[in-house]
């Protein structure tokens, strides 16, 4: 079975869905290609004991390009709440709230790591990067206190690698401030807006949902449960999922570069990723905090964050006999965390969790999600090797595109990832023809990308 089409994209999470949404409405005929049987992606939602719950901790962030939070909000109406942040923070040994503010700073460090902090504040125009890696970025722009209590754990944590082992634009792309005078800077501006997300009723992934629904909508195709397995980029692109085939005359790619060009004949080029073991523990009571969730940067605790959905939420839908809370766990494809079974993760999660002033009663019931490709690591080899595959991937534009935050190998949020599709979509018209400077213009942008946390 043959479908032909003007665009095939590959790939059905936030990038791929709205590029398809964008594409629909402006009259080209789309196919889009979803290995998985929901589209969503790592912005999905599922449902655990009755109650919808995410990949982790999401959000819509305030910084979300106007033209597209306005488009979301058309699309999900009221569904699309605006909420409050309400999480915590544990810093030396002490939780803070967060995002931070001042007064609960100055309360909650002991002094002599306040002393230092200060200190760093005031040397700060002394200090020059000695290497472009992770240690000396966060050394040289924040100082040698927030390397050490903070940012050097949390780099082991997420990608099991020395900060000295990590390349400088990790830093540039995780850590916002530039120097420390411009954390605290933002820290104490930060106003009304910049501690408010949008969330919807049903779970993040409500936001992928109502995209692929107006996706249809407009005309396009969604094909879940299709594992594209070869790709020829001729004249015409034809790819093939066992004995079906589509033909397009571009594919707009969100796969992972790697995996790309696996496909098409490309470089036999590895890229590193840091895989994320999410245990979900059903509690037999309403609400476990009042917080949405947790931050532990700190190596005493396993796991880097645990979140409660509901708490993100205004949700009748939401059943009032038990809680669901998420904890993510950083780990290896292959290792111990990835294998082990949900009974032993959850034990180990409430354990540590006690371990920090965190009691839970037992859970009723805990299930696992194991995500392979959850945090590209940019180690001291990465530059190259991405430059071999998206040098390669760039010479085969106009034909194939690659996008989103796996098709880039960036470190983003969904919102970034939307961002993307929608330039992308924009840089097409409607014969057809692709404008790639202005799609060069829109890569330099997405360079400058930094995480929102």
């Amino acid at each position: 079975m043959t479908t032909q089409t003007e665009v095939l994209v590959l790939g059905a999470g936030p990038a791929g869905l709205g590029a398809a949404y964008r594409l629909a409405r402006a009259g080209h005929s789309v196919v889009v290609l979803e290995r998985n049987e929901h589209v969503g992606g790592l912005a999905g939602s599922f449902e655990v004991a009755g109650m919808r719950v995410d990949f982790g901790s999401h959000r819509l962030h305030p910084a979300t390009d106007p033209a597209v939070l306005t488009e979301l909000r058309t699309l999900l109406g009221d569904d699309l709440q605006q909420r409050r942040r309400h999480g915590r923070i544990r810093v030396a040994g002490s939780f803070v709230g967060f995002p931070p503010r001042p007064l609960d700073l100055v309360r909650a460090l002991p002094p002599r790591l306040a002393t230092r902090l200060a200190r760093d504040v005031m040397t700060a125009p002394l200090r020059r990067a000695r290497s472009d890696t992770f240690a000396e970025i966060v050394r040289a722009s924040l100082g040698p206190t927030m390397l050490r209590t903070f940012y050097g754990p949390y780099a082991r944590k997420l990608w099991d690698r020395e900060p000295e082992a990590l390349d400088g634009e990790l830093a540039r792309r995780r850590v916002g401030a530039r120097r420390t005078r411009d954390l605290l800077r933002k820290t104490l501006r930060r106003g009304e807006r910049g501690n408010m997300f949008w969330y919807p009723r049903r779970g993040y992934g409500q936001i992928t949902d109502v995209l692929a629904d107006a996706a249809i909508a407009a005309g396009a195709r969604i094909e879940c449960a299709t594992t594209v397995d070869r790709l020829e980029l001729g004249a015409t692109a034809i790819a093939g999922a066992g004995s079906r085939e589509w033909r397009a005359g571009t594919v707009w790619s969100t796969l992972p570069l790697p995996a790309l060009a696996g496909l098409a004949g490309g470089p036999a080029v590895g890229l590193a990723f840091r895989a994320l073991v999410l245990v979900y523990l059903v509690l037999p009571q309403q609400r476990w905090t009042e917080f949405d969730a947790h931050y532990f940067p700190e190596l005493a605790i396993p796991i880097s964050r645990i979140s409660e959905p509901r708490n993100y939420r205004d949700s009748l839908d939401d059943p009032r006999d038990c809680t669901v809370l998420c904890a993510e766990w950083p780990c290896t494809v292959g290792d111990p965390v990835w294998g082990a079974d949900a009974s032993v993760l959850g034990a180990e999660v409430r354990a540590s969790l006690a371990r920090e002033g965190l009691a839970m009663p037992s859970p009723v019931h805990v299930e696992v999600r194991r995500v392979a490709h959850a945090y590209p690591v940019y180690d001291l080899t990465f530059a190259a090797r991405f430059a071999a595959l998206d040098g390669w991937a760039r010479g085969l534009e106009p034909r194939v595109l690659t996008f989103g935050r796996q098709g880039l190998f960036a470190h983003d949020n969904a919102h970034h990832a939307l961002e993307m599709a929608w330039s992308a979509a924009g840089c097409m018209d409607g014969a057809g023809a692709f404008d790639r400077l202005s799609w060069r213009a829109a890569r330099r942008r997405f360079d400058a990308h930094v995480v929102e946390d």
